[in-house]
């Protein structure tokens, strides 16, 4: 499994976008069809591939995947932790923030 903790967020991008192209190709779908599926550009599709894009939002990046039919693979990126008794309090209560004492 690759570290990828060393790297920047542009190159992060960078490496999704090319991920992403494979994802496109497999669904046997053109840049064309993902854009109109996603609303949007055909250039936005282009430059994220090809990494000319290094900053992309959410949002774009969720829509992508849901065009290529990928949207269930966020489920693999960050999966449901399941229940930790470290969550609750004293007072048996679920944890909704964490505050450090001042020292």
């Amino acid at each position: 499994m690759e570290d990828f903790s060393d790297y920047s967020a542009p190159e992060l991008v960078k490496m999704l976008g090319s991920r992403f192209k494979e994802y496109r190709l497999r669904a046997n779908m053109t840049q064309k069809e993902v854009a109109e599926m996603a609303g949007l550009s055909v250039l936005s599709v282009y430059r994220f591939e090809n990494g000319t894009v290094t900053n992309i939002s959410l949002s774009t990046f969720l829509l992508l995947m849901k065009a290529v039919g990928c949207i269930n693979d966020l489920n693999d990126l960050m999966p449901e932790q399941p229940e930790s008794l470290y969550l609750y309090n004293k007072k048996n209560k679920k944890v909704q923030r964490v505050r450090h004492k001042k020292v």
